[in-house]
């Protein structure tokens, strides 16, 4: 009967451990991609106005004084045409009243596009 609870409690404990993986088995050759989403990703930024001008993206967002362009994630999916989303990973905690908030720019380097290629902003409007 010890034995048997002590099995138990070990296939308790293990059981939690497993229920997370994922086996496959790929004799037939065939490709598989797996897309996780990040749970702790942030929400993609309300923007207040986003366009496309001399070989940049131009977005201008909401600042309390402090927000700058490296404050952002970029994502770049590559669909047809390409979507951007851009969240906001460092809060602005200043202090001053930009009531039209600030222009930030991304080259189109910066997000590894051909000049030119089309692309569409995926982030809210406020």
């Amino acid at each position: 009967m010890r034995g048997l609870l002590k099995g138990l409690a070990v296939a308790a404990c293990v059981a939690p451990l497993l229920s997370a993986c994922v086996i496959y088995d790929s004799d037939a050759g065939e490709n598989v991609s797996v897309n996780v989403t990040r749970n702790d990703a942030p929400p993609a930024e309300a923007i207040r106005e986003a366009r496309f001008a001399d070989g940049a993206l131009v977005v201008r967002v909401d600042s309390n004084g402090c927000t700058q362009a490296s404050d952002f994630e970029v994502s770049v999916a590559e669909n047809s045409p390409t979507e951007i989303t851009l969240r906001r990973t460092k809060p602005d905690l200043c202090k001053a009243l930009l009531p039209d908030g600030v222009e930030l720019r991304w080259t189109y380097a910066d997000l590894g596009l051909e000049p030119g290629a089309p692309a569409r902003i995926l982030n809210p409007l406020k």
